[in-house]
């Protein structure tokens, strides 16, 4: 009390302040989606270390060992050695994934009871076939040295595989049909291999641009019948190896038509035999 009056109550000011959307606190997503950028990049970089840190036959292991399907190698998924694709969580070298699924591995290319082999369908079990004539080669110390000269391309018909003469080693004596024994084993294992399949057999014989030269005096000689006699040598010695008549659809010479190297026609390469596993 004043003599002036009483004092007039004081004002209460209430100042209210609406935040805005971005002082809010954000969470935690920001940090699920970096580390998710970040195990990409590792993964990306691991697959560029083991591109370059490998060839192409381990490459192949490797594919072999996630491969999910019951046609089992003696080692599946690769063979010994480092980044070969072979379990190291098993004894037997059989990938964990086909155990776990309740797949049966089996011998290679043998199904089980001694039934037909599954009918190759696709380009994967197609390199089934390739990987294992390679291992099969990488074994045999007589013919290691000759891995250089057989090559596998895989095409729409099917597999190619190509046995194919250096300057320093020719599977047949020079104008003739006489295979060197060493070719022969090589034939023997693609023979091995390929038998217990159902795929019919294409085989065509190649010679280079030189003219014929053989021996004897055989006025229709050329390289025309020249190749057609190493293909049918050919068909002769797979038929050694185990495989039926009924297999092979399909045998022709092409003498120097279809070079290897279509820039030198006398380039020892254009000597080959080749051999298509056909599909279907």
């Amino acid at each position: 009390m004043t003599a002036l009056g009483p004092l007039p109550e004081p004002e209460v000011l209430i100042k209210k302040v609406k935040a805005k959307a971005h002082s809010q606190h954000h969470g935690g997503a920001w940090k699920v989606a970096y580390a998710d950028f970040v195990t990409a990049m590792m993964a990306f970089f691991l697959l560029m270390w083991l591109l370059g840190a490998t060839d192409e036959r381990k490459r192949k292991g490797i594919a072999d060992y996630f491969a999910p399907t019951a046609l089992q190698s003696e080692q599946s998924g690769g063979s010994n050695g480092m980044l070969t694709g072979r379990s190291i969580e098993e004894p037997d070298g059989v990938a964990p994934h086909a155990k776990r699924s309740g797949l049966v591995p089996v011998a290679p290319y043998q199904a089980p009871n001694g039934a037909r082999a599954p009918a190759l369908s696709d380009d994967g079990q197609l390199r089934k076939v390739e990987s294992e004539i390679r291992k099969r080669l990488e074994r045999d110390p007589g013919l290691r040295e000759l891995q250089g000269q057989i090559r596998f391309t895989h095409t729409p018909e099917g597999l190619r595989i190509e046995l194919i003469d250096k300057a320093d080693y020719s599977m047949f004596a020079s104008g003739t049909a006489a295979m060197d024994p060493r070719a022969i084993s090589l034939l023997r294992v693609v023979a091995e291999v390929v038998a217990p399949l159902p795929q019919k057999l294409a085989i065509r014989g190649h010679t280079d641009g030189r003219p014929y030269s053989g021996p004897g005096s055989r006025m229709d000689a050329n390289n025309w019948t020249l190749s057609s006699d190493r293909a049918e040598m050919t068909r002769r010695q797979l038929f050694a190896g185990g495989i039926p008549e009924r297999r092979f659809a399909r045998l022709e010479g092409v003498a120097a038509t279809e070079p290897f190297n279509p820039e030198d026609p006398f380039d020892p390469r254009n000597r080959r035999m080749s051999v298509t596993l056909l599909r279907g």
